[in-house]
């Protein structure tokens, strides 16, 4: 099941820190225009699952207006274009992702000064279909042994490597050429998993003890290869590892980021809740005004 079916199906159900370089700081009374800045990516950067829901988006995108770029854009007093879209592959930065919904760099310009964006995730199905696998697997085994990396061994982490790492570093070089004027910041993904199995998460996140570890080491190669190819195209990488550790989908309500698969708050599963998406906002601040 992809992430795309996943986000339309529960849709459906469910009906500063310091400078900024470049010009990312936000207007003063002196400034004729707002920041330029234009959101792209997918569930995680939309907050698709968090209620309210923009409803100047399409329904199937789930996009909130809760989500990060819209905590950022008040943060900076920029003027936000937000076109990001629960499911997004980076197919979906040149291509219409649903009938009546523009490819994504539609939104960029030589205007634009800042774009932020997560994409990655959903390419090949790769993330969330481990995900989902180990959760079904972890059932299985009633949280026993790791049923998930006998299964799949290092399929994903090839998928990565073939595949969505050469697709990210051409998405990304598409933007910085719709938008040459502007920094680019490609957030990573929050940990949805701790480093190691906590037992009484079971129930939340029914993954067995063993696949916690593999997983975590799958989302750090997805990121690694969200982080190689920004390099490669001159983007920001804002790294979210350091301060999300503690923060997934096991720890605590108030404390955690990412919604578990069972018993959450959002509408859709394994996704950031409002919190998350806040501090989310705050880390790409503090990385643009660092740069």
């Amino acid at each position: 099941m992809s992430m795309r079916a996943l986000v339309r199906g529960l849709t459906a159900a469910a009906a500063a820190a310091g400078a900024v370089a470049l010009g990312l700081t936000a207007p003063t009374a002196q400034a004729a225009t707002p920041l330029a800045y234009v959101a792209l990516g997918d569930s995680y950067s939309a907050g698709s699952g968090i209620l309210p829901l923009d409803p100047t988006a399409p329904l199937l995108c789930a996009r909130s207006t809760a989500d990060y770029p819209h905590v950022l854009a008040s943060r900076l007093g920029a003027q936000l274009h937000d076109v990001t879209c629960g499911g997004a592959e980076t197919t979906d930065f040149a291509g219409s992702q649903y009938p009546g919904v523009a490819p994504q760099l539609d939104a960029l310009s030589g205007g634009t000064r800042l774009v932020t964006l997560t994409i990655g995730g959903n390419d090949s199905d790769t993330f969330i279909d481990a995900i989902l696998a180990c959760g079904s697997a972890g059932v299985v085994t009633a949280g026993h042994g790791s049923p998930c990396k006998a299964l799949y061994g290092n399929s994903f982490d090839n998928t990565i490597d073939n595949t969505t790492y050469p697709a990210l570093r051409a998405a990304l070089q598409k933007v910085r050429d719709k938008a040459p004027n502007a920094r680019v910041a490609v957030l990573g993904y929050p940990w949805i998993v701790p480093a190691t199995a906590d037992p009484s998460c079971f129930a939340k996140m029914p993954i067995a003890s063993g696949d916690v570890p593999y997983l975590r080491d799958l989302q750090t190669h997805l990121n690694s290869a969200v982080q190689r190819a920004a390099h490669d195209t001159g983007a920001t990488f804002v790294d979210m590892a350091a301060a999300s550790d503690g923060h997934d989908a096991c720890a605590p309500a108030g404390t955690r980021w990412i919604e578990p698969i069972l018993f959450g708050t959002n509408f859709v599963p394994v996704h950031p809740n409002a919190f998350g998406e806040q501090q989310m906002a705050a880390r790409t601040l503090a990385v643009l005004g660092d740069g």
